[in-house]
């Protein structure tokens, strides 16, 4: 470690835009934000037209009471992962790319696991970018690819400067966001009665618990992977909890249940023009800012997987400011032309592999802490521990043995089922000593990488 100040002290501060919001180092705990601040981030993650879209569809193949079963299902699982990781993130101060160096995968793996995140991030912002153009154009007007680019454009904007001015944006958009939506809503289900809607049957074909329930749960699971990403800002353990908790209820039982009452109003899944049309050119303009604060954490969420594996494979420290305004500039001009569509079913696939990240890094973390340890030692002191295993073959044949029962078993939750496979596979082989790591990289290799500076001294917004 002394090597590597050294390397600091002299190196030239490279100036760059926006914020690297400590992309490889801890998040002091000194620079975390307080509960409310944190708990608007979270609820911001709720604000989404599509939850609704998803609540309908649900209530257009189950009645009220199975739609109910299978939220609860959904959010109960999500909540047990997103704690477990979300926890091991908020007390490391690390995201899960630098996390898994430490827990589970060893200094290269994270670079595989950091591709993996970054790729699949970056694809549904593209995706999401494109279905909102879409449905923007059909609203007001204007080629959709217009708006593919206004809405990339902002979320960019809005990425570039970090943590700090994403939970700022929180703030705004999600008081305005469930406003608005409750008075559409509301004005909506006035000349209805709710008994009536409670107790209709599905107007549509039936669907089982268990497909609406991988549908909730497997829709968000890689979201709740790389939870550390906001909870390394937090600053204790129970405001994760608190604060995750109330992300999941405002989502899956008031968002959501309320999609399945207009689900069985309009017997149909697209209701999203209910909201928008009863809300005007102000309610597009809100809805364009929830759209940017959800999306904007797949692009913040890549950017910091895109740093750590190019420092991995190429020993290049990249600012993460430099890496969104890279990552949005593609996304958002392959979605203004079409192309990201075409991806879906590739993202669908590495959206399989990711669960299993999230079962080794809770079974190696709470379980086997085989490769923990330096994490504990060096905690108290906010600094990187000096070495870091290089490889753990082991856990690469868990990750891939688990992405095949995720892909290939039918039966269950497929983003469950992988990282359930994953997390007892890894507590097995782990408490009977068959992990092993191979090799030892040091932080000193990467110290006289550009930008090392930045990964000591952040910029003044990043929090």
């Amino acid at each position: 470690m002394a090597s590597e100040s050294r390397a600091a002290s002299t190196a030239p501060e490279t100036k760059s835009i926006g914020s690297d919001d400590y992309s490889l180092s801890r998040v002091p705990r000194d620079k975390r934000f307080g509960f409310w601040s944190m708990l608007l981030q979270w609820l911001a993650q709720s604000g989404s037209i599509s939850q609704f879209t998803l609540g309908a569809t649900i209530g257009v193949g189950m009645t009220f009471g199975d739609a109910f079963l299978a939220f609860t299902l959904g959010a109960v699982i999500l909540e047990i992962v997103i704690f477990a990781i979300g926890l091991a993130g908020m007390r490391e101060g690390l995201a899960t790319p630098m996390l898994t160096r430490w827990v589970g995968f060893g200094r290269n793996g994270s670079a595989l696991v950091s591709f993996v995140i970054a790729v699949s991030l970056v694809g549904w912002f593209g995706v999401q970018n494109t279905i909102f153009g879409n449905s923007v154009s059909a609203l007001v007007g204007g080629p959709s690819w217009m708006w593919c680019v206004a809405a990339g454009v902002a979320i960019t904007a809005l990425v570039i400067f970090g943590f700090r001015w994403m939970a700022l944006f929180a703030k705004i958009v999600t008081p305005l966001f469930f406003g608005m939506v409750a008075w559409s809503v509301i004005t909506t289900l006035n000349d209805h009665s709710l008994g009536d809607l409670i107790s209709s049957p599905p107007p549509g074909e039936a669907i089982p618990l268990a497909v609406a329930a991988t549908a909730i749960a497997g829709g968000y699971m890689t979201g709740a992977i790389v939870s550390p990403e906001m909870t390394r800002y937090n600053r204790k353990g129970s405001h994760v909890f608190v604060q995750s908790a109330s992300s999941m209820i405002l989502s899956e039982y008031i968002v959501g249940m309320v999609g399945v009452l207009l689900g069985h109003l309009v017997k149909s899944s697209e209701v999203s023009h209910i909201v928008l049309s009863t809300s005007g050119a102000f309610g597009v303009i809100v809805v364009l800012m929830s759209t940017a604060k959800i999306n904007d954490w797949n692009l913040y969420g890549s950017s910091l997987g895109v740093v750590n594996f190019f420092q991995v494979v190429f020993g290049r420290r990249l600012h993460r400011g430099v890496v969104t305004v890279a990552l949005g500039v593609a996304g958002t001009l392959l979605s203004a032309v079409g192309i990201m569509t075409h991806f879906t079913e590739f993202l669908s696939l590495l959206g399989v592999m990711i669960p299993p990240i999230g079962g080794i890094i809770v079974a190696e973390y709470w379980v086997v802490k085989r490769m923990r340890r330096p994490l504990d030692e060096t905690r108290e002191a906010e600094t990187l521990p000096a070495t870091s295993p290089t490889w753990v073959p082991m856990s690469l044949a868990i990750w891939l043995v688990a992405f095949c029962v995720g892909k290939f078993y039918d039966g269950g939750i497929p983003a469950l089922n992988s990282l359930a496979t994953a997390f007892l596979l890894y507590c097995a082989l782990g408490l009977l000593g068959w992990i092993r790591p191979y090799g030892t990289s040091t932080l000193d290799d990467d110290a006289h990488t550009p930008a090392t500076a930045a990964h000591v001294t952040t910029p003044a917004g990043a929090a």
